[in-house]
Formats: C-alpha cells, sequence, structure tokens
C-alpha cells in the first residue's frame, strides 16, 4: 500500500467546527425575517391571533427528517433532558442507568428531577455497553438514558431488549448525531423519548437550543406542559388533545429567533454529515489496519455522523506518545474533547444538588459511594485512557484527510 505524502510542513488544520463552520445566508436571511417583523415569541407576535413560523416550521421539519410523531424545541439540549425525563415522570426514589463517560448533563437533568443517576459502564464503542441494565437494575430504576457518543449510534436493538425485559424506559441522547442512524433508522425513534441539542459546538446549532422527540400523545403533552410552566397552548392541542391535569412546570421555550437558526441549520445538516462521513472513511481507509491500532468499533459503522475519528492504543503510554505525534504534526488530537468520566467532576465528587435536602445521594455514605468512584468502572478508565480523537470539520477537504492519514501512520512508526 503507498502511503499519502503528507503537506508540506507545516500544515495547520482547517477552521473547526461542524454547524457553526456554516453559518452562512440562510441563517442570516431567516433571522433578520424574524427581526423584520418583529415577532420574536414563539406563540404570538403583536397580534395574538397570528402564530409566528420559525419554532413551529422547526419542529415540523424534525418531526419528518426523524421521523416520528410529536416533536418540542426547548431552550437548550439540556433543557431538553430535563423535559424528558418529566415527561415520564420520572422524579425521586427513581434511579435512571446513564453511561458514566458522557456530557455532564447526563447527570445533572437526573440529579434536579430529584432522581439518582446509576453510572454505568461503556463499551469499546464509547456508548452504554447493554450488558450493564442487567447488572445495575434494581426495584427502583425506571429508565435508562442512552447517549449516542460523538455521532455514533448506540446498539439499540441490544438495549431496547435488556429494557423491555426490565420494564424500563428508554431515552436517547441525540445530542452530538442529528441525522445519525442505527440499521437505517434515524437514532431519536428507537426509543420512548430523545432529545438534541443546538448548542454551539453542535453539528447543526443555533448557539444554544435542544429538541424533545416522542411518538406517544400523552408524553408529548406533559412534555409541552414541562416546557411552559404547565400550559398546554391551543397549538399542541391541534396535535394532540389535552388529557393531563396541568402541574407546576419550568419555562424552557425557543424563541424564534433561536428557531430561525437552527431552522436553516437542520436544512445543512445532511450535508455536514454527508462530508464528514466521506472523509472520516478515506481516513480509515488509507490508514488500513496497522498492527496496535484498532478503530472505535461502532454497532453502525455506516450511521455514524463521522465528524471525530476514534482509534486505540495498546496501552495508555503509547497513546499519549501517539497524540503526541500527531499534534506535533498539526493535527488535533485531544484525548477528552468535553467528555470525562462522571465520577471524576466536581458535581458528583461533592454530591451535591442545590440543596441539600434534593440530593439523591445525601443517604449514600461515606461518599463518593460505590458506584461513583474510579476504581468502580475499570474498563471505561481504561478505554478513555487508550483512544485517539482526531476532530473532522465541516471547512476539511480531502487534502486535509491525506494528511491526517499520514500523520497517524507516521506517528505510529515513531512511537512504535
Amino acid at each position: 500500500m503507498s502511503l499519502p505524502a503528507p503537506l508540506p510542513a507545516p500544515w495547520s488544520p482547517p477552521p473547526a467546527g461542524l454547524g457553526s463552520a456554516a453559518i452562512g445566508a440562510e441563517e442570516e436571511k431567516l433571522a433578520l425575517d424574524v427581526l423584520r417583523r418583529g415577532e420574536l415569541f414563539r406563540y404570538y407576535g403583536d397580534d395574538p391571533a397570528h402564530a409566528p413560523p420559525m419554532v413551529s416550521s422547526l419542529e415540523q421539519e424534525f418531526r419528518e427528517w426523524i421521523g416520528v410523531n410529536f416533536a418540542l424545541a426547548t431552550s437548550s439540549g439540556t433543557a431538553a433532558l430535563e423535559v424528558a425525563l418529566a415527561s415520564l415522570a420520572i422524579g425521586p426514589d427513581d434511579e435512571v442507568i446513564v453511561p458514566a463517560w458522557s456530557w455532564l448533563s447526563c447527570v445533572t437533568a437526573i440529579v434536579r428531577m430529584g432522581a439518582r443517576p446509576v453510572l454505568a459502564e461503556i463499551d469499546a464503542s464509547l456508548n452504554l455497553d447493554p450488558a450493564e441494565i442487567d447488572r445495575l437494575v434494581t426495584p427502583h430504576t425506571r429508565a435508562v438514558l442512552v447517549v449516542h457518543y460523538q455521532g455514533a449510534a448506540a446498539d439499540m436493538a441490544a438495549i431496547n431488549d435488556r429494557a423491555e425485559a426490565h420494564g424500563l424506559r428508554v431515552i436517547e441522547d441525540c445530542a452530538e448525531a442529528p441525522g445519525a442512524s442505527f440499521r437505517e433508522r434515524c437514532v431519536g425513534c428507537w426509543s420512548d423519548v430523545a432529545i438534541y441539542s443546538f448548542q454551539h459546538n453542535k453539528p447543526m446549532t443555533a448557539g444554544e437550543g435542544g429538541m424533545f422527540v416522542t411518538n406517544d400523545s400523552r408524553t408529548y403533552e406533559r412534555a409541552v406542559r414541562m416546557h411552559d410552566l404547565g400550559q398546554f397552548r391551543p397549538h399542541h392541542e391541534q396535535f394532540a388533545a389535552a388529557l393531563e391535569p396541568a402541574f407546576s412546570g419550568a419555562q424552557y421555550r425557543m424563541s424564534e429567533l433561536t428557531a430561525a437558526v437552527a431552522l436553516a441549520q437542520r436544512r445543512k445538516v445532511d450535508a455536514i454529515m454527508a462530508h464528514c462521513r466521506e472523509l472520516h472513511d478515506h481516513i480509515i481507509a488509507t490508514v488500513g489496519e496497522p498492527a496496535d491500532l484498532t478503530w472505535r468499533p461502532l454497532p453502525d459503522p455506516d450511521g455514524t455522523f463521522g465528524f471525530e475519528l476514534y482509534f486505540y492504543l495498546p496501552t495508555a503510554d503509547r497513546a499519549a506518545a501517539v497524540r503526541a505525534s500527531l499534534a506535533a504534526q498539526g493535527v488535533p488530537c485531544q484525548q477528552r474533547t468535553g467528555t470525562y468520566p462522571q465520577y471524576h467532576r466536581p458535581h458528583l465528587l461533592t454530591g451535591r444538588a442545590h440543596h441539600p435536602g434534593l440530593s439523591p445521594f445525601r443517604d449514600l455514605r461515606p461518599w463518593p459511594a460505590p458506584g461513583y468512584r474510579a476504581k468502580d468502572f475499570p474498563r471505561t478508565e481504561d478505554l478513555t485512557r487508550r483512544f485517539v480523537a482526531v476532530p473532522i470539520g465541516w471547512r476539511y477537504q480531502p487534502e486535509d484527510a491525506d494528511h491526517i492519514a499520514a500523520a497517524i501512520l507516521t506517528a505510529l512508526a515513531e512511537t512504535a
């Protein structure tokens, strides 16, 4: 196999970013439309009889895109997680299984609902190991929160089988995986409820914002009430009858300005995914299967978004040496790209909620208790120390992919 020639040194990676790197005239046009109409609130402008179009259009396009019955825009992905938990009536004395390797909202949202997050090991896909459901389930377990880590679907077939066997609800966190799929079906339609994030670093962005989706009308109604102070406005009654008693909700509504940017981005995200996936697959094909390198195994390689490339080395020291070599060649390759194990995060190290009486960990003494310490997760600790992660952005070109492939081969040779 002939190796691609690296680009002339020094090589600098293109500007980073996915949706944020694709912002242009389309977002500007829709945002200006909102401003010129002066209709910033999703339910009405100056004329209460007229409903502005942006949030409702975003929800409609999301329903059709993902293949679900109901979609509800929220102020953030974290808000969508809290809405999802509330829609399933998860609260005090309940437990939710969640991968230990995940973004901090995955735990904080559960804690804010008064439920206890139960941390699970990941497998080599960097997603939840389905077998952990059997190991961790208790009479208090209500749900499993699945995180499709960095644009690659978890094994939803195995997870759903185990969850169904134990009578558990399934929540998909698709924050980093809009448009990704498992067995030719979009992530987000495999579960009871699912969420997406439009934060700045996400594949589609509006700076902030999120989306909740479900196929169940009663669950949708509860989600709407949770996100709008317990209300169920007439707009939503065209999709589902009001059957649930009102309850005190939060205020997680999306604005028309946020929706305008998110709507333009939704129409671009498939192109961003196709671009990243092509470069991702090209790098893997070019590098091949050299000794000591193991590519991240995915439950569905054809369904990944492809914006970050992962591979493993035999030891943490070798992985650190390869990262150092790649960095010297100009290739970004942080070990921890915004995610690291929950049991290393300050909010879990203290075991606190905003009030001591609301912490689901308050009766676990001494703290950190078993199940919340690094030594309780040997596989997660091992896997997350041995991988190398290489980002791929919207502005990357084929010659950049060639440089990355050559740099990986060089790094492996230098550190052998």
